[in-house]
């Protein structure tokens, strides 16, 4: 871990761990955990918010801006990958000979005190993470979590309980979930993603065998995704869930609704009805991939399908935002080719009289790497809008705007309603005069669009 701690020194109780950036959805999570845990926790992080609030009702000290005594009596420093070296505080603690962790050896030192169910895929780790905590706790075994968004469920994104399961969402983006202590997995898609990180798509394809290769006990894989699938003949103690007749856990009788899905798990041992409130084929498979892990280590089943049926959501997924007018605003964080295609399936089941689809493409490199994948994407979408590029950080790519998707959809089928508009002023006009009454209006992207649908219905009921 370091040349001063151990895994066990560095989360133990009484030590003192400063977190910069504390305000991040990530680096909360660990403050919460290791408050709960029994450390001193302070931190600091660039402005107020209610992220902040919440750390400092549960006994983090959290101070706002960057300043060298911040870290004044730590025993270790956690930075996340946004802070550089030359972060004053970084600056601070290798002066003062205060060790410094980045989040994932954190986080790496936290799954090794339990037995920690590492839930990972390009997409649906969230999701699946969440059930996965509802339905352990609903089965009377009291997981600890980390999750990568708020869970309404559990008003929470992250808990120490008191139970030997630990439930952690498993990033790939950064090779992270090859970091952490695992006795169960989840993976529930593999697609390409983050290929500036491993180089090439084999290299990340890799990276998942060894991800299962390295999980002491049973993987729940995805047997309908086409790059989990290959992951099941990897070991014997891979479990093949999702509507594939092969499957072990498998999908039956799916219907699709506006707001909710039923359907039925069967195993050899029976067959279990489930309702949701959560539209979507894909959530119905992140729900059964955290009944096959959670029924494989022991839980009980009905107790399993009762946390399950307790999900009301997650955070920017398929998230109702309002109705105004007579159009619905939902907001989505699908930025990935077959991510936008379930979302808009799920949609499509709704009824709406159209689904509008607001598409932001998220960062340069990806866009450069992966546009062409969504031509196929927006085909339950009756009107398609893309948006210029959420930068997240990166520099311009010359040639690399958001119209090489709208290009692509357009290149499958020219008939389709696709506009590329750049400009947010000029998106907001546009939809001001499209949208009517009857109307879905689905706002996808990981990026800053998450805003459009509160613009839309204040700009909506003005007109009222």
């Amino acid at each position: 871990m370091t040349d001063q701690f151990s895994a066990s020194d560095v989360v133990s109780a009484g030590r003192h761990t400063h977190i910069v950036g504390v305000g991040g959805a990530g680096m909360s999570a660990i403050a919460t955990v290791l408050r709960q845990m029994g450390q001193q926790v302070s931190g600091s992080d660039q402005r107020e918010s209610s992220t902040v609030d919440r750390l400092r009702k549960i006994g983090v000290s959290v101070t706002v801006g960057h300043a060298a005594h911040n870290i004044a009596g730590a025993d270790v420093v956690v930075i996340s990958t946004a802070v550089s070296d030359s972060n004053v505080e970084v600056v601070a603690a290798g002066v003062a000979s205060v060790p410094v962790l980045r989040r994932d050896q954190m986080l790496a030192a936290i799954t090794q005190q339990r037995r920690s169910i590492a839930v990972a895929g390009t997409h649906g780790k969230t999701t699946t993470s969440s059930f996965l905590a509802l339905a352990l706790r609903s089965a009377d075994l009291d997981p600890s979590f980390v999750i990568g968004a708020e869970v309404a469920a559990l008003d929470a994104s992250a808990y120490w309980g008191e139970s030997d399961l630990f439930v952690v969402e498993a990033d790939e983006s950064d090779g992270t979930f090859l970091r952490l202590d695992r006795t169960a997995a989840v993976v529930t898609s593999v697609e390409p993603d983050h290929i500036a990180y491993y180089g090439s798509e084999a290299a990340m394809v890799a990276a998942f065998v060894q991800f299962v290769k390295e999980t002491d006990g049973p993987v729940a894989v995805c047997i309908d995704d086409v790059g989990a699938s290959a992951l099941l003949a990897v070991t014997d103690s891979t479990i093949g869930y999702g509507t594939h007749e092969d499957a072990a856990v498998r999908i039956s009788k799916f219907v699709g609704a506006q707001n909710s899905c039923t359907f039925t798990i069967v195993t050899e041992d029976g067959e279990w009805p489930v309702s949701l409130t959560t539209p979507g084929l894909h959530n119905a498979q992140n729900a059964t991939a955290a009944f096959a892990i959670a029924v494989a280590l022991g839980a009980d089943v009905e107790g399993v399908v009762s946390g399950l049926e307790a999900y009301t959501g997650v955070a920017r997924r398929f998230e109702l935002r309002g109705i105004a007018n007579g159009i619905t605003f939902v907001d989505d964080y699908a930025h990935l080719p077959t991510e936008v295609e379930a979302v808009l399936a799920a949609a499509k089941d709704g009824g709406w009289g159209r689904v509008v689809a607001v598409f932001q493409p998220h960062r340069f490199s990806r866009t450069a790497e992966v546009h062409a994948g969504f031509a196929g994407s927006f085909v339950n979408a009756d009107v398609v809008v893309v948006t210029d590029i959420f930068a997240s950080g990166e520099a311009p790519v010359a040639g690399v705007t958001g119209k090489l998707v709208a290009d692509a959809v357009l290149a499958v089928d020219p008939s389709s309603h696709v506009v590329f508009l750049p400009q947010r002023e000029d998106l907001v006009t546009y939809l001001m005069s499209t949208l009517r009454a009857g109307d879905l209006c689905l706002t996808l992207g990981a990026g800053d669009l998450t805003t459009l649908p509160d613009e839309l219905i204040l700009q909506l009921a003005g007109e009222r």
